[in-house]
This record gives C-alpha cells, structure tokens and sequence, in this order.
C-alpha cells in the first residue's frame, strides 16, 4: 500500500530508529498524525532541542548541557577512581546505586571486530589523555557482560597496565532472586569466578 509522501516520509524516519521495525514505524506515524498539533510541536522541539544543545563532556565524555558535566564539576567526587562505561545509560545505572563517588568515562561504543568497530572508533584517546594528566590510582572496567564488552575490557587492561594504574573489572554472575537452574553455563562460569568469602 503506498501512503501519501509526508506519511511516507514519517514512517522512513520512525525506521530508523533501532528497534523499530516497518509495522512500528507506521503505528507511531499515525498516532502522531491523532496527536493534537501543540503535543506534535512539543516532541519536534524537544528532538531539535536534544541534538542541538547537548554535548560531550570535556572530560569524561558523558553527554551533558553544561561543560564539565555536573558529576566533573562535583569536587566531592574521588578523581583518584574511573569507572569506564560503554553507554551514557549505563553511567546513570550505576549511579542509580549510590555506591559508586568516583569519576567515570564513557566510551560510547565497544570493541566489534565483526561491526568493524574498532580500539579508534570508540573514546579510548581521551581516557588515556586522562590518564597522563591526572591522579589516578584505580580503573573499573564496567563494560557488558558480552563478547564484544569483554574484549574492550581486555584491551583496555592491556593498554593500561603499563601505566602503573590498578585496574579491576566489576563482577558479573546470578542477577539476586535468580534461580540457578534457569542460568546459562557462562553465567554460573563467571558467578563461580567472582565469588567471595563470607
């Protein structure tokens, strides 16, 4: 069925999107068309807004309005401690803890060697910029549990041991209220590696 072209060009733009296949993209396109005009304005802004105003951060490449970012600028935070992230979603799901008071760096990417992506695509330069200038005792690598978050860890341990910095990587295993019979063997494999004594 062919749809006329602004609809058309609503429903290209929606597949663009990752996750969103064609039978989604056309849902979303025609309820934008039953949405009221000032809400459909409202959302357009908000996109305009999002990708003009926001940036990387200077130095830990967290996207941000202000740089430094209001988590660089916290002189409460312990510079002396990095945690490496892949994603800017994955720096707020650890600060959702509460546990983590250091700095972090985000990658924006991971090493995948099958996407043809590679150690220059993702922000290793400035992590090691940062690592020459300031004080840093200790890296946390909290990349994914995959493959391609396993293979940056090991790389950037690799590049980074020879300046002296204790580098850790953050545990993985049995998610709490877990059962272990529903646990592949990769995950007992690491639940059992990361154990600790009580």
């Amino acid at each position: 069925m062919y749809y006329p072209e602004p609809i058309a060009k609503l429903i290209e733009g929606f597949t663009k999107l990752p996750g969103i296949g064609p039978k989604t993209a056309t849902r979303l396109a025609f309820f934008v068309l039953k949405m009221e005009e000032e809400d459909v304005l409202d959302l357009g802004k908000a996109l305009v807004n999002a990708k003009r105003d926001l940036l990387f951060c200077s130095q830990c490449q967290n996207i941000t309005d202000t740089d430094p970012c209001y988590l660089c600028n916290d002189k409460a935070r312990d510079a002396s401690c990095i945690c490496v992230v892949q994603e800017p979603k994955d720096l707020i799901a650890m600060e959702r803890t509460r546990e983590f008071q250091g700095a972090y760096h985000v990658l924006h990417g991971a090493i995948s060697p099958m996407e043809g992506i590679g150690p220059e695509d993702i922000r290793l330069p400035e992590l090691l910029k940062r690592l020459q200038d300031e004080q840093v005792q200790e890296l946390i690598l909290a990349t994914n549990p995959n493959i391609e978050g396993e293979a940056t860890a090991m790389y950037i341990s690799r590049l980074v041991k020879p300046f002296g910095i204790r580098v850790t990587r953050i545990a993985h295993g049995l998610p709490v209220g877990g059962d272990l019979e529903y646990a592949d063997e990769v995950t007992l494999t690491k639940a059992l590696e990361g154990r600790r004594e009580l």
